[in-house]
């Protein structure tokens, strides 16, 4: 199977518009980031399903970070802050009991899901 590359377009903000398959860094000679921004008019940045180009898969609406060259997710909720992986984290771990909760910001605790 031949290993494709992705590729994010970002707008003036850095916020990530479109993503592409293209080809390989450095194939044909060619500088492809440098290719398809010209070719699109926007920044484009690499991106990489398993999270080793940029720490994130770049999707519509992530934010591409230059001081920590990393795509970030939009942030689920402002209690949230980013670790040092560039994950969002809440402020209070989720229970490991094998419930489903969802996370209330208004009491900034973890709510059971009922499944009924």
């Amino acid at each position: 199977m031949i290993d494709m590359a992705h590729y994010a377009f970002l707008d003036s903000n850095n916020v990530v518009t479109g993503v592409i398959v293209g080809k390989n860094e450095g194939e044909d000679g060619i500088d492809w980031e440098q290719w398809y921004g010209d070719f699109r008019g926007q920044v484009c940045k690499r991106t990489s399903y398993n999270n080793n180009i940029r720490k994130n898969y770049a999707g519509i609406g992530y934010t591409y970070r230059e001081d920590i060259d990393a795509f970030v997710p939009p942030q689920p909720y402002a209690s949230w802050t980013l670790d040092s992986n560039v994950k969002w984290q809440p402020p209070v771990a989720m229970p490991t009991d094998g419930k489903m909760y969802s996370w209330s910001e208004e009491t900034q605790a973890w709510v059971e899901v009922n499944g009924n």
